[in-house]
């Protein structure tokens, strides 16, 4: 038998995969008394606060594929969540736009995500919190022409 090639103990990546998957896990219990998914709160959180996305940017922002936010788009919007143009104006991009009911139940979102937030952080003192989000936000752009086209 070798060895292994990653100490889990020890691996960076394999850490921040557990604390995303715990994050994801909590974030669905928050959201399920709203009836909202992770990537449905994520888009009406995208556009909360960049209105008249397209499709393939909330998809991208999402962290999901365009398929999959077509499906969160129409539930969205079969819910009178969000409203989008019955055919493009342009090309092939609808931008969506929230409705005053998905306004609203952003605001509940947030606030569920939120305290989700400051409990994950709780055991960090205030410049430990900036510094592990300057630290992940260094490793993400360290990692972005690696998954860039070219």
């Amino acid at each position: 038998m070798s060895e292994p090639q990653v100490d889990l103990d020890t691996s960076v990546g394999y850490t921040l995969k557990r604390a995303a998957a715990a994050l994801r896990a909590s974030m669905d219990v928050a959201l399920r008394p709203l009836s909202l998914t992770v990537p449905q709160y994520a888009c009406l959180e995208l556009l909360g606060q960049r209105p008249g996305l397209s499709a393939a940017e909330l998809a991208r922002g999402a962290f999901v594929t365009r398929q999959s936010m077509h499906s969160v788009l129409h539930g969205l919007e079969q819910r009178g969540l969000l409203a989008r143009p019955a055919e493009a104006r342009r090309g092939r991009a609808m931008p969506s736009q929230l409705t005053p009911a998905g306004r609203e139940l952003l605001t509940a979102a947030s606030q569920a995500v939120a305290q989700v937030e400051q409990t994950m952080l709780a055991g960090l003192a205030a410049a430990e919190r900036q510094r592990l989000q300057s630290s992940l936000s260094a490793c993400a752009d360290a990692l972005r022409p690696l998954t860039e086209p070219a």
